[in-house]
């Protein structure tokens, strides 16, 4: 197995469990917040799709779905268009409202880019540098890497929020 091939399985189980985690489910538990201050579900499932668009858009040179494709004027948030929530407030955690099909519309755009951009790499294309602003300089590899982990860790959350909301048995 070569390196695109593990990320292709890697995103590929990040687009399984933001399937999962959107069926079925209504508005009231997306837009719920764990204990009235954590991240919504549809603040989690935004921001996991807005960073993966982000971050493979800028490494691989790409235009960002967000934009190109229309999603931000179907989201219609009022957030600036290069907005991926980093250091969100609590209000504006609150403004980031959509219905599932929505939210899974965009991640689904946002991952078959990501799948195609893959494609195209060969294992030498990993060690590209794609940013110098640290130290040491940030490679392909490790930008996608890095992308992978967050957007787990957003999607765990998010499941684990959906979890919060079901009633016992």
């Amino acid at each position: 197995m070569n390196a695109n091939e593990v990320l292709l399985d890697a995103f590929g189980r990040i687009h399984e469990a933001v399937a999962a985690t959107l069926q079925g489910i209504d508005g009231d538990s997306l837009s719920r917040r764990p204990a009235g201050t954590g991240n919504s579900i549809a603040w989690l499932i935004w921001h996991l799709s807005r960073v993966e668009d982000a971050q493979v858009a800028s490494a691989g040179g790409l235009d960002q779905v967000w934009t190109s494709q229309g999603f931000a004027g179907r989201f219609d948030l009022p957030l600036s268009q290069r907005d991926t929530g980093y250091g969100h407030s609590s209000s504006q955690v609150d403004a980031v409202q959509a219905r599932p099909e929505l939210l899974l519309d965009y991640y689904d755009a946002v991952h078959r880019q990501t799948v195609e951009y893959l494609q195209t790499l060969g294992d030498d294309d990993f060690d590209r540098v794609v940013d110098t602003r640290w130290d040491p300089p940030v490679t392909l590899g490790v930008r996608l890497v890095s992308t992978v982990a967050d957007c787990l860790q957003h999607v765990g959350q998010a499941a684990y929020a959906k979890g919060l909301g079901r009633k016992p048995d």
